[in-house]
């Protein structure tokens, strides 16, 4: 089938890549002619798993990158919105770049098509949608508008596409859906799975569930899941602060939530907070939108407020190790929102070493994949970048851990040690374990656990020279 995608950010990218790589014919479009030129070069502008690949298997053949709307779209049985709906100050979502698509759109098809939304749009934009169509669709050529949102983990969003838990099709009418149900053959068949390019994901179901629904109900699915994890993210945070003041321990009372199957391990992981592209927008926009429908969403409010705390607890805690933070020199491990993408969009780590700068640190900072687009939005004369991990902690008073990459749990504490000024550690995504630090001699702060001080340090020293086992970090 040929499908148009139009929006080549996180969202277009990887879905055209991977219906591309479901057998389609796919051209993204996008007005930005430096963006469309570095993916015809095979330049990605996000950092994500597996999209090289694709990006390499299939440009050029079934993968076309173009600023040009109208041709694609007058061909294409689908086209997907997928463009930016960044937040307003009121917290409703900026739909001026949708409109603007929908109106070229409807002067562009010249058969029966279906709209698509791809991006995390408010119930009833649909409606919106289907209303700027017929305004502008002089031809009077027939369409549907259906709502498909997405449900992509950056880092994951490739294997997460194409090894879906569910797809979710809001559509008004039968025909839509027959042509959505059909775009999505390959993976509700299984047949994607029998010679797949991409590993599949083993924890996936092998029938992913098909939800059909109506428009509104789609978005509403969309934004509410969002919000949900992030309200799951900001529970176990504020548990969390209970944990440290009554001396327990998070890991533990989060194993003990998580296998209830009610609850479920998933997003009980205390840290720094959440961020990213998707669940501050959303959850903004979810509490406006409700606004808008005559219901306080209060809860949501509560949600974004410990999500808030969260980042003045951890400099609360950068403080409470250091005395004074005034011309100390701080290593930051950490720009991207998480671990295994780029993405700095309200980056709690960003958020972190903006408050540390404020208090007169010297900062200097490692990601793995996002300091290019941490300087983008992170200047300060006090800020420097480094090329690894061990080169930030040079001479450091202490080390700040601000996103789960993967190689921060695997840093080599002789190496730390060796590098850092004075042996602290704060750890905002508990990356490390409290037990081996007090043995190696650190003072080690966490997320809902007891802090390791001189005290435990010793305690530890003590019991290594009397052949003892190491004494575990009282609760």
């Amino acid at each position: 089938m040929k499908i148009a995608i139009v929006g080549s950010g996180y969202v277009g990218s990887v879905a055209g890549a991977c219906f591309a790589e479901l057998g389609h014919d796919v051209t993204v479009i996008d007005s930005d002619a430096r963006k469309v030129q570095a993916l015809q070069n095979g330049q990605l502008p996000i950092h994500e798993q597996y999209l090289p690949e694709l990006l390499a298997r299939h440009a050029g053949k079934r993968l076309h990158f173009t600023t040009d709307l109208r041709g694609p779209v007058s061909q294409s049985a689908a086209v997907f919105i997928a463009v930016g709906t960044p937040p307003l100050e009121s917290g409703e979502p900026d739909l001026s770049y949708v409109d603007s698509v929908v109106r070229e759109i409807a002067g562009a098809i010249q058969n029966y098509t279906v709209i698509v939304e791809k991006s995390t749009v408010p119930a009833l934009t649909s409606e919106w949608i289907r209303r700027t169509m017929r305004l502008h669709n002089r031809h009077e050529t027939d369409f549907d508008v259906v709502s498909n949102p997405e449900f992509l983990r950056e880092g994951t969003a490739v294997a997460d596409f194409l090894y879906p838990d569910r797809i979710v099709i809001g559509s008004s009418t039968s025909r839509a859906t027959e042509l959505m149900k059909e775009i999505y053959q390959p993976i509700m068949d299984k047949s994607y799975r029998k010679n797949p390019f991409i590993p599949v994901v083993q924890s996936a179901p092998v029938v992913p569930d098909l939800i059909v629904t109506d428009p509104s109900s789609a978005e509403l699915i969309k934004h509410a899941s969002n919000a949900f994890l992030a309200m799951k993210i900001s529970f176990i945070n504020a548990v969390s602060n209970v944990c440290e003041a009554v001396r327990g321990n998070i890991e533990d009372v989060c194993k003990g939530i998580g296998t209830d199957s009610r609850i479920g391990q998933k997003f009980l992981r205390p840290g720094i907070g959440y961020g990213g592209s998707c669940f501050p927008k959303d959850v903004s926009a979810f509490r406006a939108l409700s606004s808008k429908c005559g219901y306080e969403f209060s809860l949501l409010k509560d949600v974004e407020q410990i999500n808030l705390t969260q980042q003045l607890r951890f400099v609360a805690k950068v403080k409470e190790a250091l005395w004074t933070l005034r011309n100390k020199r701080i290593a930051a491990l950490g720009l991207a929102y998480k671990g295994g993408t780029d993405d700095v969009r309200e980056s709690p780590a960003i958020a972190i070493i903006e408050r540390l700068l404020a208090e007169g640190c010297q900062v200097v900072a490692f990601d793995p994949a996002a300091k290019e687009k941490a300087r983008e939005v992170l200047r300060s004369d006090r800020l420097t970048y480094a090329d690894s991990a061990y080169e930030a902690m040079d001479d450091a008073d202490a080390l700040v851990i601000l996103t789960d990459w993967d190689e921060f749990a695997r840093l080599d504490v002789g190496k730390m040690r060796d590098a850092l000024r004075h042996p602290i550690v704060i750890d905002g995504r508990n990356l490390l374990k409290p037990d081996r630090m007090a043995a190696e001699g650190f003072i080690y702060y966490s997320v809902g656990r007891s802090a390791v001080t001189l005290d435990h340090v010793a305690a530890a020293k003590q019991a290594a020279g009397n052949g003892a086992q190491v004494v575990e970090v009282k609760k």
